[in-house]
């Protein structure tokens, strides 16, 4: 796994906004080439998203609504570490709570930076099988449908544009490319 090694500095912070999962502070920071700049920053506990394989490969999808994009898109299932959380654990609690489905087998397939522009946020993805039904539970603000999708047609439907979730697009990705190694 590669590690983020800070060149600049950061010579002051102030917190704009404490919000419910995560924090948005202004940043005064010397860059590596010397220039001195005001930066605004997202500051996130991390999380971790789930690409749930079923034995006839299927992969369990979510259509959620999503506020800040204006509709409802397709995700694999995720969701933010609690404090002191491990992302394992995040990724199981999520799976259930989320679907209704647990795993007996879980592989991690590796780490992405959604947007390093603004946001320390990490995401730990793992690849999820021998799924079995269990008890879904949402959070009061979860509005979403679960739904079974042939794997390579969820392959195809990043091509077409259907799915654009950055988490889900590396997730499958990365899950196929598992899946060619097996």
């Amino acid at each position: 796994m590669t590690m983020f090694v800070p060149s600049g500095s950061t010579n002051r912070q102030t917190l704009i906004h404490k919000g419910r999962v995560f924090n948005v502070f202004q940043e005064n920071v010397r860059l590596p080439n010397d220039v001195l700049m005001n930066i605004d920053v997202i500051r996130h506990p991390g999380a971790a998203a789930i690409v749930p394989l079923t034995q006839n490969r299927t992969v369990i999808m979510l259509q959620q609504y999503r506020h800040a994009v204006g509709g409802t898109i397709w995700e694999i299932p995720a969701g933010t570490l609690d404090s002191g959380e491990l992302p394992l654990a995040c990724a199981q609690r999520e799976l259930t709570e989320e679907t209704g489905y647990q795993a007996a087998d879980w592989r991690m397939l590796g780490e992405i930076t959604p947007v390093p522009g603004y946001s320390d946020e990490r995401i730990q993805i793992f690849l999820a099988t021998e799924l079995t039904i269990s008890v879904q539970n949402l959070d009061s603000d979860e509005v979403l449908d679960v739904r079974e999708v042939a794997f390579t047609e969820a392959l195809k439907m990043i091509s077409r544009g259907d799915i654009q979730d950055a988490k889900t697009i590396c997730g499958l990705f990365m899950a196929d490319a598992w899946l060619k190694k097996v």
